[in-house]
């Protein structure tokens, strides 16, 4: 298999709930009018803290400062894994399952942290740009490692990108198995052909910026069950657009311009952490993805800045909440 370091440095940032009006015009910029702007990689996810923004540096330039934006200091890296020649894998499960084993947990095990966005097509591996060397150390013996520089692949080595820099010696630390919260929203996985793009821009405007939950004002506390999450995601990575959302948002779009598999699975969420996670912490994603590659359970798996999200068939989404409440209860006594 193959591992591409992709040719964009990304920053990730969070806009207040009450600050996103002084952004909706860059936001509705770098959505809809692609070619007034250099942005090639874009991420725009609504949870019910705030919205979290995965962008390039150009897209970064149109974002102005403000007291509503909150910015993680590091430099980005999106990885993705590619087999046989393609981003889609042989296997039966798709999402961060399929890449569980061979990246994030051996990440995970060298104190590096990722952050993970999972798409209709693929899924991106972010890690920090200081922590490149490490990365390809690590996972060099399983895969072919390349840097795309300028449309083209160029092969990588540890020697690169330092001199002889070593993996992680340190003793393996436990991370901290955090709670887990199963909200009972159906989510659905869906692209779109981006041309079509303007056909659904009022709707698409109207979910981002105006429409509001129910629920919202009066949310329970974090640490207890939702019955419902406000959560809706739009990337437009390289051309590609991925949208995650509830059956209730779905029901807003044309249903002959979205599309899924084939199989038109429905999606169920598992929200990670009962206060906000951070980006240092390591072992967070594999915590959640070992277990589901064990069980050959697919999951689609988005971090905000806030909070790690997981979905997973809604088939399984019983098996899942034993698992994950297994593994805490053996957390708890151990």
């Amino acid at each position: 298999m193959d591992l591409h370091i992709l040719d964009h440095r990304l920053r990730v940032i969070s806009i207040s709930k009450n600050g996103l009006v002084h952004f909706t015009h860059p936001l509705i910029k770098l959505i809809f009018l692609r070619n007034r702007t250099r942005c090639k990689f874009f991420s725009l996810t609504e949870t019910p803290e705030n919205y979290t923004v995965v962008l390039d540096e150009e897209g970064f330039k149109e974002l102005q400062p403000s007291e509503h934006l909150k910015i993680e200091s590091s430099i980005w890296l999106p990885l993705n894994v590619v087999s046989n020649g393609n981003s889609s894998s042989s296997s039966q499960a798709v999402g961060v399952t399929k890449i569980a084993k061979s990246v994030i947990a051996p990440l995970a095990q060298q104190h590096v942290s990722v952050f993970m966005l999972s798409t209709y097509q693929t899924d991106f591996i972010l890690v920090r740009e200081k922590d490149l060397a490490v990365v390809i150390t690590t996972l060099e013996e399983e895969f072919n490692i390349y840097k795309e520089v300028g449309g083209e692949s160029v092969p990588m080595h540890c020697q690169d990108v330092s001199n002889g820099l070593q993996k992680n010696g340190k003793e393996a630390i436990h991370p901290t198995v955090h709670p887990v919260l199963i909200p009972q929203n159906q989510f659905c996985v869906m692209s779109l052909d981006p041309d079509t793009l303007p056909s659904i821009a009022t709707t698409l405007i109207d979910v981002l910026f105006y429409s509001s939950s129910p629920k919202e004002d009066a949310q329970s506390s974090p640490n207890q069950d939702m019955d419902c999450i406000k959560f809706f995601s739009f990337s437009l990575i390289d051309g590609y657009i991925s949208l995650v959302m509830d059956t209730e948002a779905q029901r807003q779009f044309p249903a002959d311009l979205l599309f899924t598999s084939s199989s038109g699975e429905l999606w169920r969420m598992v929200r990670i952490g009962g206060q906000p996670l951070g980006f240092d912490e390591c072992g967070i994603v594999a915590q959640i993805s070992q277990p589901l590659a064990d069980s050959d359970i697919s999951a689609y798996y988005i971090s905000t800045f806030s909070f790690d999200h997981a979905l997973v068939p809604e088939e399984d989404i019983v098996s899942v909440t034993d698992m994950l409440q297994h593994q805490r209860k053996e957390q708890a006594t151990s």
